[in-house]
Formats: structure tokens, sequence, C-alpha cells
């Protein structure tokens, strides 16, 4: 559908002028252009009956909940049958026509609209039991929040992570065991939140895989035709195909050849019946309905001998085993390695060198160790660190085992340092890559942060290095000149220090005030005070600055820059002012960006009007909501956006 395509490239062009404009302090088109774009949106819109979910037209409230309510299933959600036989497909699809397609990794949701506006949403939970999440459904980015279709309409489909943004999340967390360890896991923890803006920011997209119920409105009897009215009420359905028995062998190959490049996780497909009566007709087994039956790939399993384990020390001290083995060919690449995660897992194989394995790739994608056919248990957990030879311990992690540096000087640590030091969301030092800092480390060039600012009298034979010359070394002490002047935040963060990521840096910054001298100083229990900090991250800070070394790298640090105010930090206008928004709002492009304007000032907002709140942000002055009414019996002056932004220009 045309127009539908249109209308998916105005509301991403359109979001991203606003984040442009709004967030980043740019314009990427001019008012016109945008109210050009603007106008042949909502007239799509009009024309359609269909409005996306992150169309600029409406814009979702965040909400936090206490808990998810559970709501039992009409009738079991049940599982499907598996084969890892293609064969198997053809002969259970017979003389029927099928829909093939991606089986998609993450969570089943259910979907019930009524007069065109989504009204509730149900996770699959054991089968019989789902939790509702209708408001973290609403900010799936791209589910329909209007459908041109007043009945009641209940869809079933797969919440999911893309690859890409599982990356992207993981790449924010700093300690790599509370890293999720797949986008499956991430997606459910992110669809199961309290707190829908963690789902909004968590980019889950949502893909309908089956049209449960259409009130008042004959059905088509084809599950291919359901799919393509489905799309035309601006719902997104799981890619398929239509096959046969003759055609299925090459429309599953057709499927495998795209795995590598699929950003939607999927761990297989799902063949199910075209034909709507027929499928239904035959029933349920007690575990399976005999409509539909997934496939599941066939691991291709290669047999090898380990070489040996290497153990791969990390920036935060963790050491990690790898199994290196003799090359073998898995789905059309040559593999030579496997992470074996920690410890626990490890001595599960009883791996030694020399013994007879055999490896697959999950998915097709992520080599994995399937079994040790030899079991010689030789391999011994080095006691002293790989890196740096200071000893090792074994540490308890959640339900497993894991090996760690106890040296915090540790020079693999210190390499992933200081290309912490130098990223973007740090000091943003260009021309030192990881390989750089890994040659002059080994010229001794650089022992500690603070030498990246004294690279002068090495200049000569920096010149004279493969890769560098004239240019490259003056383009270098470029951006090193630039990094001089900084902000406390990013100074903060930049020292990787354990689970400080930049959020967290700015919010202890902002709490003592950008003062370096006094957050050296805070104790866990004054650190607990600030709102999202929590007393893991209150301890290894603390613990941070207890370390005399540390302190003289500081101390020796800011010798070298200087610190500018942050330009969100400006004026503290709000210091000690806690706000209550509510309704919808015009000057921004929605309440979260009102939110951060406010804490960037010094101010709070919460969710509830209570005696602590100053001012309710509203709007619609005279409404009868809950929050206006608590704010009128409370005393709480009730503002509109306006006369906050003249309180904003003092």
């Amino acid at each position: 559908m045309k127009e539908l395509e249109r209308m998916k490239e105005l509301v991403a062009l359109l979001n991203r002028a606003g984040r442009a404009y709004y967030q980043e302090d740019r314009e990427i088109m001019s008012n016109r252009e945008y109210d050009a774009l603007y106008d042949e949106l909502t007239g799509l819109e009009r024309e359609t009956g269909v409005t996306l979910a992150d169309s600029p037209t409406i814009h979702v409230g965040y909400e936090v909940v206490s808990e998810l309510t559970k709501e039992v299933h009409p009738s079991p959600m049940l599982s499907l049958d598996k084969t890892k036989s293609v064969e198997e497909l053809a002969d259970w699809l017979g003389e029927q026509k099928g829909l093939l397609s991606w089986k998609l990794d993450g969570l089943t949701v259910v979907l019930t609209y009524r007069d065109g506006i989504l009204q509730k949403a149900v996770t699959r939970g054991n089968g019989e039991i789902g939790e509702v999440i209708t408001n973290n459904a609403r900010t799936f980015r791209n589910i329909p929040g209007r459908i041109p279709y007043s009945g009641e309409l209940v869809v079933r489909g797969e919440a999911v992570i893309k690859y890409s943004d599982f990356e992207r999340i993981n790449e924010g967390i700093e300690d790599v065991e509370a890293r999720y360890k797949n986008p499956r896991n991430l997606c459910s923890g992110t669809v199961r939140q309290l707190n829908n803006q963690i789902t909004a920011q968590r980019n889950v997209y949502f893909y309908v895989f089956n049209l449960v119920e259409k009130e008042d409105m004959e059905l088509p009897n084809s599950a291919e035709k359901r799919f393509q009215w489905l799309e035309q009420m601006g719902f997104e359905v799981v890619e398929h195909q239509p096959v046969t028995a003759e055609t299925i062998r090459q429309a599953v190959q057709d499927f495998s050849h795209r795995i590598q490049d699929n950003d939607i996780p999927s761990d297989g497909l799902v063949l199910l019946y075209d034909d709507i009566a027929y499928g239904k007709s035959l029933g349920v087994t007690a575990k399976f309905p005999r409509d539909s039956i997934a496939f599941k790939w066939a691991d291709e399993v290669a047999v090898t001998h380990l070489r040996y384990i290497e153990w791969s020390p990390s920036r935060t001290g963790l050491i990690n085993p790898v199994a290196v083995f003799d090359p073998v060919e898995l789905e059309g690449t040559s593999v030579s390695r496997a992470s074996m995660h920690n410890i626990s897992i490890l001595e599960s194989f009883q791996m030694g060198a020399g013994d007879e394995i055999s490896v697959y790739k999950a998915n097709m994608i992520i080599p994995q160790v399937a079994e040790n056919h030899t079991r010689s248990g030789t391999i011994a957990i080095p006691e002293y660190c790989p890196a740096c030879g200071a000893p090792t311990e074994i540490r308890q992690v959640n339900e497993g085992k894991a090996l760690y540096c106890t040296n915090e000087f540790c020079s693999a640590k210190k390499q992933k340092l200081f290309s912490h030091f130098v990223s973007r969301n740090a000091m943003n030092i260009e021309g030192l890559s990881e390989a750089t800092i890994e040659k002059f480390i080994h010229e001794g060039f650089l022992r500690d942060l603070y030498d990246i600012y004294r690279l002068e009298p090495y200049r000569t034979q920096i010149i004279q290095m493969e890769g560098f010359g004239e240019r490259s070394y003056e383009n270098l002490q470029a951006s090193i000149e630039a990094s001089r002047v900084t902000t406390p935040s990013r100074f903060l963060y930049s020292l990787g220090i354990m689970n400080i990521g930049t959020a967290t840096a700015r919010l202890i910054c902002r709490h003592f005030h950008d003062r370096l001298e006094v957050i050296q100083e805070a104790r866990p229990e004054e650190l607990i005070e600030i709102e999202g900090v929590g007393d893991v991250i209150a301890k290894s800070f603390a613990a941070y600055f207890q370390n005399p070394e540390n302190r003289e790298r500081i101390k020796e640090l800011q010798k070298e820059i200087r610190f500018e105010q942050d330009k969100e930090e400006e004026a503290q206008v709000f210091q000690g002012i806690q706000f209550v928004i509510t309704g919808s709002v015009t000057h921004y492009p929605n309440r979260e960006a009102v939110k951060a304007v406010i804490e960037a000032r010094g101010g709070k907002v919460t969710g509830s009007v209570t005696a602590k709140t100053d001012y309710l942000i509203n709007n619609d002055i005279h409404s009868n909501s809950s929050k206006n009414k608590k704010a009128k019996e409370l005393g709480i002056p009730i503002i509109s956006e306006e006369e906050f932004i003249t309180m904003l220009q003092g």
C-alpha cells in the first residue's frame, strides 16, 4: 500500500527533524518544509484512517505503574509442534497451500483494538495467564495508534528488539556481566517494564502473525488475505511467502540464505495452512494446534579438536574463557573460536587440550561448543592474569562463577581504559584507535591517562610509526587540544569507574554542583540519596576514590584540562522545585522533553500530585482530571505550558 509506505517515510523524516530541532539545537529543514510534510501526513492519516504509533501527530505519554496486572487468556495459547526436516514440512503440508514465515524470537503479545484505538495488550505468559502491558505496547515503534476499523479486533504477534538495537543497548552497559545475553531476554524485560519510558527508549517492534478475532465483519478464509487486510490497517505482519509441497524446499533455502543479514531475531520458521477453516477442522492435541508447525534449523555440527583455552581480559577485570579449535566450515564460513562464557560452563564441559569437540552456530549465527566427546578435564584455571601477571580470583556472579584479575592497573584493562577515555561520550579524542593506543602503550608513550596530554616529546617517533605522518600527528594533537576543555560529567564518565555511565555521571555532578573535590569525598550513604543511584553504584563509586593512585591520576589530569559549565546545567532556576506534568504539550515534542528541561535546571518531576508538589503543569487548567482535582485540594498552583516557559526564562 503506497500510502502507508509514504506515511512511514514522513513519520521518520518529521521525527528526525523534531529531534534535531528540540533536542540537538539544529535544523535539518525549514519551518515551511516541516509544515508541508506534516500537512501531507495528516492528510494521508485522514485518507487511510491509520495513524502510526510514532507519528508526530500524536504523542504517547509515559507512565509508571506499581505492578503488571495478570489476565487469563480466553483460550490457552499453545506452543507449536516442531521439526528439523524439510521433508516432514512437505509431507505435513500435503496438497494444501501454506504460508511460510520467520519464527520470531521475542515475546508473544496479544493486542485488542476497539473503536479503532488500542485498548489492551497482554503477554503470552505461561499460555493461560498473561500480564497486561498496554502502556508499554503504546510505545512500540511500529504499531498503529489508530486504525480505520471500529469493531473489536484482536491480533497476536511477536514483540522483538532488533540485533542492531540490542548491540547498541549492550554497548552502553559498562559491566560486561550485566549485559543482556540475547535480544529475546532484553525484549522480555523491556516489554514487562513498569516504566513505559524505558520501553520506548529500547525500540520494540511488533509483527503480527495471527488475526485472532474481528467483530461484526466476515473474515476471508485465507491466512494470506488476512495478512493483506492487516497491512491495510497499518500493521506490520511477519515476513512470509506462499508455498506448496513442491516449492517449500526452495523457500526454506531462501530464508536460510538471509539469516546472517536479518536484523530481526529469529530461531526458525513457521508453516501454517492458508485455508483457515481446514486448519481449524484438524483441532488440537494436548500440547499443539494442528493448523501450524515450527521448523527449527537443523544445526550444522562439525567435529574438531580443541587447541587451547584463550583467557581474554576485559576493561572491567573479567577474564573470559574462549575455546580455540582447529578451523571448521559452518554455515558457509570458517570458524575457529567460541566463547565458553564463564568458569561454570567451562567446567561443565571438562575441557582439555586435544579433546575432540562438536561445534555449531546457534541460530546459524553464534559459534558454540555443543559437546566434548573426550572430556579430559585438563584445562587449569589460571592463577595469574595472562595480561599483567597479577593474581586472579573466582567470583560468584549471579548463578555462575567468573574469573577476574585483581590488579586495578592491569595492562589489558589499561588499553580498554584508554579507549574508553578517548571515546566520543567521554573526552572525544579522535585519532587514538585501540590499535594506536596499543602501539603507544607498547612503545612507552602512554603509562597513565594524563600521558595523552604529554605526547609532544615523542613527536618524532610517532611521526615515523607505520600509519602515521606529520598530518596524522597534527590532527591528533588538535583533537587532544580540543579535549582540554570539557564538562565535569564528561570527565567523570571518562575515568571508567565501574557502573558509571553518562547519565549517572550527570546525576552525580548535578547533585554536587560540579564540585569534583566534593565528589571525591562522597560517602555511599550520600550517593544513595541521589535518585537513580543505588547501593551497588554508590559503593563502587566511593571505593574508586578511596584508592590513592586514582586520586593521583585525577590530580594530574586536572593539570591538563579545564572545565566549562555543562550546557544542560546552565541556570539552576528550578533547584528544589518539584513538578508534575500532565496532559498534552504544544511547545515541546512531548512531556519527556519538558521533564528533561526541568531536571537539567535542578528541578524534579514526579508522576503524582502530593503535598511535596510545587507546580502542576497542565495546558487544560480547568479540566476535571484527577491530578487537577488533587492539586486544587492541596492548594498547588496549576500552570500552563506558557507560564512554565515564562518561569524558565526568569
